[in-house]
């Protein structure tokens, strides 16, 4: 007997009637496949299984549906206690910024559902992430989102982050408009302070001033956002960096929103079905995203 054949049985017998099953079915098939394939079936057996109208089980039918009742009807029992038993480690990779300062409080409550749950977390950037995650390296990652995932790559928007500039305090401008009006000038002489030029905030950054005719090369490029704070706080220049919730402007910085370029996208990413754990920390960090998307920092 084809299996799928008693498969597309069982849902008809435990449904009560063809069209019942189609409307029940986990998965999509039409009811001329189904009635097609049931005749193959009763075909194989030499004997009919069930009276289509009005829907009624044979002797056989009914002696098979027994049968094959406790192995299709405990699948979805038996997958959610494989993966809640197996899948109890967790690799991720995010921000240095999101791994200290958010995801601590969101693993918490992850782990009051999964006590046994391992971690391993890794610091990373949008080209990075991916590359682990395609890889298979990564379960799961906190990223920025730049269009369509790589194939095969799942992902779910959580906050939208605007781009900012970064100036010391004591600086003369006062808001973006200002930084942009002295670079098209030539007057403008602090120099620009990013992350390398391969992430996502750059490149946004750089097509936007290519739309204005514009060039501001970074001299001092680094691996972290954080790092950018630091050296636009000892003056080396101004800073390209994130307006992100939750993380407060240094006192002796002042933030400038780019209005003009739209806020860029983070968001979690990962691999195939996501596991009962991976489903758990999903939901969390949607709960707590939603709690942190008014904090912006003050400018």
């Amino acid at each position: 007997m084809n299996v799928h054949h008693l498969e597309l049985f069982y849902y008809v017998a435990r449904y009560g009637g063809i069209m019942e099953a189609v409307r029940n079915m986990p998965y999509g098939i039409q009811q001329p496949a189904i009635s097609g394939q049931l005749l193959q079936l009763e075909s194989c057996l030499g004997v009919k299984l069930f009276r289509r109208r009005p829907f009624e089980l044979l002797p056989a039918g009914t002696e098979l549906f027994n049968f094959i009742r406790p192995f299709f009807g405990e699948l979805n029992t038996i997958e959610k206690q494989i993966r809640e038993g197996s899948q109890q480690t967790l690799r991720v990779a995010a921000p240095v910024m999101a791994l200290r300062d958010h995801l601590p409080r969101v693993l918490q409550e992850v782990r009051k559902r999964f006590p046994n749950l391992q971690l391993t977390l890794r610091a990373g950037q949008q080209p990075q992430v991916e590359a682990w995650l395609e890889r298979h390296e990564l379960d799961f990652a906190i990223t920025l989102l730049e269009g369509h995932c790589a194939k095969g790559l799942n992902h779910l928007p959580l906050l939208e982050l605007p781009l900012v500039l970064l100036v010391p305090k004591a600086s003369r401008f006062r808001n973006a408009g200002q930084i942009l009006e002295a670079l098209a000038s030539e007057s403008l002489e602090e120099p620009l302070i990013s992350v390398t030029a391969a992430e996502l905030a750059p490149r946004r950054f750089r097509e936007f001033l290519e739309s204005r005719s514009l060039e501001w090369p970074a001299r001092v490029e680094v691996t972290d956002l954080e790092l950018v704070d630091v050296y636009v706080r000892n003056g080396f220049g101004i800073g390209l960096s994130l307006a992100i919730p939750g993380n407060p402007i240094a006192q002796d910085l002042k933030a400038f929103p780019i209005a003009d370029i739209a806020p860029l996208r983070l968001g979690a990413v990962w691999q195939g079905a996501p596991s009962a754990v991976m489903s758990a920390l999903i939901e969390t960090l949607q709960s707590y995203m939603k709690q942190v998307a008014g904090t912006l920092p003050h400018h």
